[in-house]
């Protein structure tokens, strides 16, 4: 029988703008959206933010787009990511972040398959992007330079204020307020995923969808915490360096900063020693992060060079950390870890560990209000208690399923209504959960999705391969993609393994390259069928990793 979450909370059923802006209400002018370079010269209110988003409404009319229709979105950080993200969303169309990392290749792909009718690229960006859209016949005059200041028109290409409506349009411009069935059936944003497996899916994130995890996630956040209500939190200080086009960034650094008036200080985009810097300058008292931001805290010298007493929480999720370095970087900044599990398809999060609780366990926590699992073994039986189970989860948070693609929307979820997410948990008689495996074939590098059948698709283009296979390697407190390959009878001898690495990485984005190394071999085990035999392919990376450590190789995380 599934498990409910111990909490409920009622959810606003409406679309983002409404549930951000309620009618009758008046917008604040504290700056919430804030340059971590240029602070006091740089920075956006949510009363100025939803003129822009107005502004953005209009200038979307004006180019005739459709209801749920698309927008891309290719751009690193910086203040006006919230202005798009939610003038898209707002104005009933489909917001799409697309990685600053792409190839051509890549941004070409989610052009296409999101359908998009017009694109915002960052200026830097520019050139990749006009080379991805030449492919696709695109037409110019549908990108705009998108930055935080204004740009002069490069090769065709205008400023993306030159489409915006006038202040006067925007005053007079009002969103589509939307009924329950509306936020709940209608794509607000679209951000990319493997799922369990295969290539990339657009996975579709109602209006309800986004309200809900905020929800959810404040709620969580306010648990066990000195203060009884969200009005009574001390007031808090955010980092905002996790990349918006993504959605773990997108529900704190947009969403729930502005819901909560949380000053958020944004990073255009990471550097190490920067981030030290911002928290010790800005005095940051709380920032959300993945394993390898961790990592860097407990191992890296340049921690100790700067003054982070006033941080005081960290929220760690997108994979998993181990309670070891959770609470050797605990007591080495004296503060909380907390952490988080969820994925693309659950919006963001769907466990959390209470916000005021100092947990030593390792944990993910509860399940978030109003959402219930079942842990399910290999041949659809609930586990019990104690034992290991691929986590199925519904709820307010789960999106309405992958972007025209039915199959794959069906394959994800079961009969009631739960979504397959792949990752392995036990839990235990509070109801707390541990992630203990990974069952779908996604590799989490620093956090973000690398699908070992794209990686394959890409080597298969190599004229000399013939066939490949793609795995985690995991070297301490990560994984690394791995690729074992076939060479075809002319190339042996004469192609080495390095040659392939340095191919790979010139077609696909810095996460997706062969940073766990290639090797040779004579044929990839496959089943009957013709299907690769990933638990084979795990067993010979662990051996290979083994051997590694044993020859003295370097195996620290790769920061």
């Amino acid at each position: 029988m599934p498990h409910k979450s111990p909490f409920q909370l009622d959810i606003p059923a409406t679309d983002v703008l409404t549930w951000l802006f309620p009618p009758g209400s008046t917008p604040s002018d504290k700056p919430i959206w804030i340059d971590a370079v240029k602070p006091e010269e740089n920075h956006l209110s949510p009363r100025q933010l939803l003129q822009w988003v107005k502004r953005l409404g209009v200038g979307l009319d004006k180019l005739g787009l459709k209801q749920n229709e698309a927008v891309m979105m290719h751009s690193a950080n910086h203040i006006f990511v919230p202005v798009a993200y939610l003038g898209v969303a707002g104005s009933g169309r489909v917001f799409s972040g697309c990685n600053p990392a792409y190839t051509v290749t890549e941004v070409a792909f989610q052009i296409e398959n999101t359908g998009a009718k017009a694109i915002l690229v960052d200026p830097t960006l520019l050139e990749v992007m006009l080379a991805a859209a030449d492919k696709l016949k695109f037409p110019r005059n549908r990108i705009f330079l998108f930055s935080d200041h204004e740009c002069q028109p490069v090769d065709g290409v205008q400023d993306w204020r030159t489409m915006l409506g006038s202040y006067q349009e925007a005053e007079r411009w009002q969103w589509h307020s939307m009924s329950r069935k509306e936020s709940q059936t209608r794509t607000a944003v679209l951000n990319y995923s493997s799922g369990t497996t295969g290539l990339p899916k657009g996975v579709m994130i109602s209006h309800q969808n986004i309200i809900a995890n905020v929800e959810q996630s404040i709620f969580m956040r306010n648990l066990e915490q000195p203060y009884k209500s969200e009005a009574e939190r001390p007031p808090e200080r955010w980092l905002g360096f996790l990349p918006l086009y993504h959605a773990y960034g997108q529900l704190w650094s947009i969403s729930a900063a502005c819901k909560t008036l949380t000053p958020c200080y944004c990073m255009k985009a990471f550097n190490y020693t920067e981030f030290l810097k911002h928290i010790q300058n800005h005095k940051i008292t709380h920032i959300q992060t993945a394993p390898p931001i961790v990592v860097m805290l407990a191992k890296r010298p340049e921690t100790a060079q700067y003054d982070l007493s006033s941080l005081q929480n960290i929220l760690c999720g997108a994979a998993p950390l181990s309670k070891e370095l959770q609470n050797e970087v605990s007591d080495k900044l004296k503060l909380k870890i907390v952490q988080t599990w969820g994925m693309t398809e659950v919006t963001c999060s769907c466990l959390h560990v209470p916000g005021g609780m100092d947990d030593r366990s390792g944990s993910v926590g509860y399940i978030d209000p109003g959402s219930e699992m079942k842990l399910m073994d290999d041949d659809g039986k609930e586990v019990k208690e104690g034992e290991r189970g691929e986590i199925y989860v519904r709820g307010p948070n789960i999106c309405i399923g992958y972007w025209r693609n039915e199959r794959a929307t069906n394959d994800s979820f079961d009969e009631e209504g739960f979504l397959k997410t792949g990752d392995v948990a036990i839990r235990n008689e509070k109801g707390w959960y541990w992630i203990v495996d990974r069952k779908k074939e996604l590799i989490k590098v620093k956090g973000f999705q690398v699908a070992p059948a794209e990686l394959e698709a890409v080597l298969l283009e190599h004229d000399h391969v013939a066939d490949a296979a793609v795995v985690a390697l995991q070297l301490e407190h990560e994984e690394r993609p791995r690729a074992y390959v076939v060479l075809k009878d002319t190339a042996k001898g004469k192609v080495s393994e390095q040659d392939i690495i340095a191919w790979t990485a010139k077609q696909v984005a810095k996460h997706k390259q062969l940073t766990g190394g290639v090797k040779v071999i004579n044929e990839v085990p496959k089943s009957a069928s013709g299907k690769i035999q990933r638990k084979v392919m795990r067993d010979w990376a662990a051996r290979d990793r083994d051997a590694m450590v044993g020859e003295g190789a370097t195996v620290k995380a790769k920061l």
